[in-house]
């Protein structure tokens, strides 16, 4: 199978393929991102976020096109895609207004004669390896932020959204970023080493799993490159009590089987009080019941769309199946599609034992996993007990009670009363095994500035 492809998971049909970079062409793209860098870099900060804010308008004018782009390639609903392509374009724009004043630069008090200012500074071409389930919003937190800044990009992406890749570099390059400032490459795992190493390269970001992670961030430590990396998570949703059980399970339901589970920071881990467990499951079965594949390109009410490929539907298919044979329970769904559809039917799945494998497991796909608690300390202690930490949710009637809990969990993202807070302006990233740094918001814009000491002597 061609490696860069766009294959349609509802139907296994390879409708293109594309051909991985030569070392000539990985050769030519560091030396073109190396180049443009230093012109860039020249441009004033407000004539760098005029170009960024032109990508914006541009993937606003486009969004139909855009989202049809990654429905084809991922298996998203026309809905699901167009709000990637919105948020996608809400995170372009508000680097764009908001980038050159977070990155203006500030003086600070000093204790030696004269003028100290921190400044922010590029640093050069950076190296981005993006997944699969959010072809743009990825870029976009990624590439916006840095192309304000004054650096450049290189952009490996998944090998299942090449023609989305392809597009976003075509929009950079009409809004104005110099050829060879944002640049897609079709690399190999043994390019992306290559270009970790070389010089010309200045950091890297990677989303993807722990185990992708742990390559990176070695290659990058080796060569003493920064490196921002977001590894996934199972994340928590702690229900303490609820005036209306049906809504925070509708609530729960929701967002675990958006796009299909495929959601890093998805809430993978249902924890609920003991005395509105069983309304709570029982929502949860009425909501996975009866449900039917459907087509990405035309759902319709009580279908689902399929999974990002066959290969992703199997492996949530064995996971879930692992767990059963622990001791877990399968209550409604569960059922892998027959042939080359990547289906996979939304599962309630309950009673995994808290000893087994399948309890440490981040499963990708929509399974909401369930378990019983009777107090806020074993609820808290079920929710840390983990070696992810991405986000993670509390929700009370009683909004002091879910602080309390909440203010404990060690995660990078805490909520009260909704499971995941995601705007433009708001910073995301974990801690633990979930990975270090943080994209989006004022933050992220900072990951890869040189926050320089400048020094004037009385």
């Amino acid at each position: 199978m061609a490696k860069y492809r766009v294959q349609n998971p509802a139907t296994g049909v390879i409708l293109e393929t594309f051909d991985t970079a030569t070392d000539a062409q990985i050769e030519s793209a560091l030396a073109d991102a190396d180049a443009v860098y230093r012109e860039w870099r020249e441009k004033s900060v407000h004539e760098r976020a005029q170009v960024v804010k032109r990508a914006a308008e541009i993937f606003a004018e486009r969004r139909d096109e855009l989202a049809r782009l990654i429905a084809v390639e991922i298996g998203k609903s026309i809905a699901e895609s167009l709000d990637e392509v919105d948020f996608a374009t809400d995170i372009i724009e508000y680097y764009a207004v908001h980038g050159p004043s977070l990155i203006t630069d500030y003086e600070i008090p000093s204790t030696v004669p004269g003028k100290a200012m921190i400044e922010h500074r590029p640093v050069g071409a950076l190296l981005g390896v993006m997944p699969w389930n959010f072809p743009y919003y990825q870029v976009a937190r990624f590439a916006a932020p840095n192309l304000v800044l004054g650096n450049t990009i290189l952009l490996k992406h998944a090998d299942i959204c090449a023609r989305s890749a392809l597009t976003v570099q075509e929009i950079f390059e009409e809004a104005g970023v110099p050829v060879g400032g944002y640049q897609n490459v079709f690399a190999s795992h043994d390019q992306i080493a290559s270009m970790i190493a070389d010089a010309r390269v200045q950091g890297v970001a990677l989303t993807g799993s722990e185990r992708a992670g742990a390559i990176i961030g070695e290659q990058a430590g080796r060569h003493l490159k920064k490196c921002v990396l977001e590894l996934g998570g199972i994340d928590p949703m702690v229900v303490l009590d609820a005036d209306d059980v049906a809504a925070v399970a509708a609530e729960a339901w929701n967002f675990r089987v958006y796009i299909g589970g495929q959601v890093c920071n998805s809430n993978k881990r249902l924890i609920v009080m003991d005395d509105i467990y069983d309304e709570f499951v029982a929502e949860l079965v009425k909501l996975a019941e009866g449900l039917t594949p459907g087509d990405q390109l035309a759902m319709r009410d009580g279908e689902y769309a399929p999974l990002s490929t066959r290969a992703a539907a199997e492996t949530v298919d064995a996971q879930v199946k692992r767990a059963v044979a622990a001791g877990g329970r399968v209550l409604a769904g569960g059922v892998l599609a027959d042939g080359p559809s990547a289906h996979y039917s939304p599962t309630v799945l309950v009673d995994v034992p808290r000893d087994s494998a399948s309890y440490r497991e981040e499963i990708f796909g929509p399974v909401a996993t369930v378990y019983r608690v009777s107090s806020d300390e074993e609820a808290l202690e079920l929710a840390n007990d983990c070696d992810l930490g991405l986000g993670g949710s509390v929700f009370s009637t009683d909004e002091a009670r879910a602080a309390r809990v909440a203010s404990r969990l060690e995660v990078g993202m805490a909520h009260v009363n909704t499971i995941a807070a995601e705007a433009a302006e708001l910073p995301f990233g974990g801690v633990k095994r979930s990975g270090f740094g943080r994209e989006m918001g004022p933050i992220g814009i900072g990951e890869f500035a040189n926050k320089r000491l400048y020094f004037v002597a009385k």
